[in-house]
């Protein structure tokens, strides 16, 4: 479980092939900030670009770890094969912690294309082209984890292969996470809202019949 709020920027800073055909994975190794993985174990989650990965080796002392990462996660996901790419990382939500953006779970429902970054006024505009599959999760004012980054959906519009959506970063989350690489025709991960992703299937479950009670006492 996490919330979208970017805790550090690392970096790819190794990829290697786990077998030699398409359906291996790759393993990533990541060089994390300074003291980031001093309270990090083995087994540990830390979300990379808002996929949920685990820690399988640990180098403290060069501040790195590695994932493993299977070949349908590298099907589904985005930017998580690009050496030397910078990646945005968060640890696992612990209980107790401050919940500062929203429920996030770390699984990448979908990946979009930037269609347009450039400074508005003080701050930025991210526009991204989702897939006509997410279309019914997205919303006004509605949540959205972007690479995972918690943010906030200012307008929608509907079109013929998807939905564009409107964002606003303040230069805080510009210059904190590596949204800022991005550009037009850049692939983003995107995580609907957990809430939406509830509502769709209770909408779902109404619209099958309902399950005959047992009529034996």
């Amino acid at each position: 479980m996490f919330t979208g709020i970017i805790t550090g920027v690392g970096r790819i800073a190794a990829v290697h092939d786990l077998g030699s055909s398409s359906s291996h994975g790759k393993r990533l190794g990541i060089a994390a900030p300074a003291g980031y993985l001093d309270d990090v174990g083995l087994g540990d989650s830390i979300a990379l670009n808002g996929a949920c990965m685990t820690v399988t080796s640990l180098d403290p002392a060069q501040q790195r770890f590695t994932v493993d990462i299977s070949a349908e996660s590298l099907d589904k996901t985005a930017g998580l094969a690009e050496s030397g790419a910078g990646v945005n990382l968060e640890k696992a939500l612990r209980a107790g912690d401050r919940l500062g953006g929203h429920i996030v779970s770390g699984h990448v429902d979908g990946i979009g294309t930037v269609s347009r970054f450039a400074p508005v006024g003080e701050s930025w505009e991210l526009r991204i082209l989702a897939p006509a599959s997410l279309a019914r999760f997205l919303a006004y004012k509605g949540s959205i984890t972007v690479n995972g980054v918690s943010l906030t959906v200012n307008s929608v519009s509907d079109g013929p292969d998807g939905s564009e959506i409107s964002i606003n970063l303040i230069p805080h989350t510009v210059e904190n996470t590596a949204l800022g690489n991005l550009e037009a025709g850049s692939r983003v991960n995107l995580e609907i809202d957990t809430v939406a992703r509830y509502v769709e299937r209770m909408l779902q479950a109404g619209a099958l019949p309902s399950i005959p009670k047992d009529p034996t006492p």
